[in-house]
């Protein structure tokens, strides 16, 4: 499947424009200081969504409004229900509901959830050893990540309405595609689904995520190995012993010059400590 070239795709690089769908203008009362006014403030959207797998309600995601086709081929990839997009027969969206046929009419899927806006994916027990191991050779520099942090997370939309998160998928090139949602777990999803939808290598490829490295986020990263995970914030214990045992980098604070890398460092060409 030929690569989309991100530059002439608005869709992948959604994180870096705006939609006015993400949000809407809601009147509130500002005070400043000893001051009220009437005011219209932009407030992020949170819509519920309806997957519907083979006929079977799979779970409902609290998300945002937009690239929900990429978000549901991340979904069903990261949740191991499909391997590859082909397998996806037929994707329908009708309001709130989002319907999915695969080829594999008799795929198992677990019993139905749902997925809050700062919530993960179904895995709240994770056997690190059924967890997939990172197969890559690639390493970068500690600029490159400065770079891509900076043109990536760069969100016009969180500065005006403070509630979204960003995740961007690189390379060494450059940005692949960039997505904003107001949970990081669906933003991820929308990348993986678009780098599956582009024949992306994911080997070759590293994520930025605007929140937290969880242990789910570490989880998507491996289901997708990819094996460089980097945040502007904090991680967690469990998403650093998941890395250990599996070889994902994680990187995190990275801000202006400075970042912590917490595993497997001999990724970060940087990170050679004498």
């Amino acid at each position: 499947m030929k690569k989309k070239e991100p530059g002439n795709d608005p869709e992948a690089m959604a994180g870096i424009g705006e939609d006015r769908r993400m949000y809407r203008g809601i009147p509130a009362i500002q005070i400043s200081g000893d001051h009220a006014s009437r005011v219209t403030h932009e407030v992020i959207e949170e819509i519920p969504y309806a997957l519907f797998i083979n006929g079977r309600h799979a779970m409902t995601a609290m998300m945002s409004p937009v690239r929900l086709e990429d978000f549901v081929t991340g979904y069903l990839f990261t949740e191991q229900i499909i391997k590859k997009p082909e397998e996806i027969e037929s994707i329908r969206i009708e309001k709130n509901r989002i319907s999915v046929i695969t080829k594999n009419l008799f795929k198992v899927v677990g019993p139905k959830k749902t997925i809050l806006s700062g919530c993960g994916g179904s895995t709240s027990y994770i056997d690190t050893e059924k967890l997939p191991k990172i197969r890559s050779d690639l390493t970068i520099t500690a600029q490159m990540i400065r770079d891509r942090t900076k043109e990536g997370l760069e969100s016009d939309l969180h500065v005006k309405t403070g509630g979204i998160h960003v995740v961007v998928l690189a390379d060494k090139e450059g940005i692949i595609t960039c997505a904003e949602d107001i949970g990081r777990h669906n933003a991820m999803d929308r990348v993986i689904g678009y780098g599956l939808g582009n024949g992306t290598d994911f080997s070759k490829t590293f994520v930025i995520c605007s929140g937290r490295i969880s242990s789910e986020m570490a989880r998507k990263c491996l289901t997708a190995n990819i094996p460089i995970m980097i945040s502007r914030g904090a991680t967690t214990t469990l998403a650093i012993d998941i890395a250990k045992r599996t070889g994902l980098t994680v990187v995190a604070f990275a801000r202006s010059m400075k970042m912590m890398v917490y595993t497997n460092p001999e990724r970060i060409e940087d990170a050679r400590v004498p």
